[in-house]
């Protein structure tokens, strides 16, 4: 017991560590109020709703497999090239990167340009390969 008190610090942070990784991160994206879609959902998205995919990967992951017919544009050029997703506003957009964090981090920049049908892909392009769905290289 006295093992806990001494260390309770240390202990809080590593279950939340573990929280974290055992994916408690939707959670936060749930509160925040931006929709997470695992890979099956967003081929929905796509196909009865005519969804666009936004990559926001850098140039070289984007080359390495991206998902068809999705629009690349870096996380860090977002804010500058939001005038390119204007005819999108009122449209579902999927936004994907590797893992699932910079999209969200995407998501949260063009909820606050004024973006409403935006769904992270849970678990990005990595989920998407472990689900089997096909990526293109061109």
């Amino acid at each position: 017991m006295d093992f806990i008190i001494q260390n309770i610090w240390l202990i809080l942070l590593i279950a939340i560590s573990g929280f974290m990784l055992l994916g408690g991160g939707s959670l936060f994206g749930k509160i925040s109020g931006i929709n997470q879609v695992g890979p099956q959902e967003a081929v929905l998205l796509f196909n009865h709703e005519d969804a666009l995919v936004l990559d926001v990967r850098e140039q070289s992951e984007w080359a390495d497999g991206h998902i068809g017919k999705a629009k690349h544009i870096p996380l860090g050029q977002l804010k500058t090239r939001l005038t390119e997703l204007e005819k999108y506003k009122d449209k579902p957009i999927v936004v994907v990167c590797r893992s699932g964090n910079r999209s969200g981090s995407a998501c949260g920049t063009m909820k606050k340009a004024g973006f409403e049908k935006m769904y992270n892909l849970a678990g990005g392009m990595i989920a998407w390969e472990q689900a089997g769905l096909p990526r293109e290289r061109k």
